[in-house]
């Protein structure tokens, strides 16, 4: 077995605790340690793993390959780009950046030294997103909806770039064609940014998305429902479930299975209804395990820099068509 790659751990919080559980449990890796400014967090983590809390995060990208970046996302660009300018490989939670132009230096960087960066949008990793994208050819309209408890552990950043950019993502890199227009609102309840919002895509190749996202919701929810022709396919992330209906023309109708009769001329159709198990695998763990494949069998990430790079520039152009106003 090739030795470990060596990674720490920038930001000690929610999200940081989560990777180091992971990380530890991943072969792949040698966990060096960990580093928060906020001395207590990292303490924390030191009591319930025994990670090694290190001095600061000069000290922790000297010791490692590789740099897991977990803190909040103002941060992300400048701890990005001192791993990167001392040739340390990169895993940054999403979004990739607070703005455009950091992120656009962060891909600039990437190519310049050949290093890798993968970016967090953990849904590409969902199994049970997982288990319907072969199914998933040309969709033409793409419903999400993403709701959650308020938690202010999210309010540094709009709804839009907390919670829909996921979905963003996901329709990105389903849809795979440029985006044509957006339309979209927000209404800020309980913080000084959008707490729910709505957005309209249309995509240059005719499919149109439309998406929800609420971080004031009384359950949470995060299903996305995909329609093409002769097919319909619905994920829910969150109950990890897959429901997937096809379409075909049949000569003559089966008495057990569901028929429509399209009138004369336009003949039977039979609908088959699948349902995928799903795998319980930790989406988390599946993308720290792709990271560390890409950097030891030197393959594009599989959420590379640029994918962040285009989910946020959409996120900005969902929030650039926002009508916010105070509720």
């Amino acid at each position: 077995m090739e030795k470990p790659l060596r990674i720490g751990v920038l930001g000690a919080g929610h999200l940081g605790r989560i990777h180091v559980q992971q990380l530890r449990e991943l072969p792949q890796f040698e966990l060096v340690g960990v580093y928060d400014p906020h001395a207590e967090k990292s303490a924390r983590l030191h009591e319930e793993f025994q990670v090694p809390v290190l001095g600061g995060i000069a000290e922790l990208i000297a010791a490692v390959d590789a740099v897991d970046v977990v803190t909040p996302t103002l941060a992300h660009h400048a701890c990005a780009m001192q791993a990167l300018d001392a040739g340390k490989h990169v895993f940054i939670e999403k979004p990739i950046a607070h703005t455009l132009d950091e992120a656009r230096q962060m891909v600039a960087r990437e190519a310049e030294t050949g290093l890798k960066v993968q970016v967090g949008h953990v849904e590409r990793f969902n199994p049970a997103f997982l288990a319907a994208r072969a199914a998933l050819r040309t969709p033409m309209f793409i419903e999400t909806h993403r709701l959650a408890q308020f938690d202010p552990r999210g309010t540094d950043v709009s709804v839009v770039l907390d919670l829909m950019i996921h979905d963003l993502d996901i329709i990105l890199h389903v849809v795979g064609a440029e985006v044509a227009d957006v339309h979209a609102s927000g209404v800020a309840v309980v913080s000084d940014t959008p707490d729910i919002a709505n957005a309209r895509i249309a995509f240059a190749n005719g499919c149109v998305a439309n998406l929800t996202a609420s971080r004031i919701s009384m359950k949470k929810m995060r299903k996305s429902r995909f329609f093409q022709k002769d097919a319909y396919i619905a994920v829910d992330m969150l109950k990890k479930e897959t429901e997937i209906m096809r379409m075909r023309t049949v000569e003559s109708a089966d008495p057990f299975a569901v028929t429509l009769d399209l009138g004369p001329g336009k003949g039977l159709r039979e609908i088959d209804f699948e349902k995928p198990e799903i795998p319980a695998t930790n989406a988390i763990r599946e993308e720290l395990r792709a990271f560390g494949t890409a950097i030891t069998e030197g393959r594009t990430p599989e959420v590379p820099a640029t994918d962040g790079l285009a989910a946020l520039a959409l996120a900005h152009r969902v929030l650039e068509a926002m009508d916010v106003r105070k509720g």
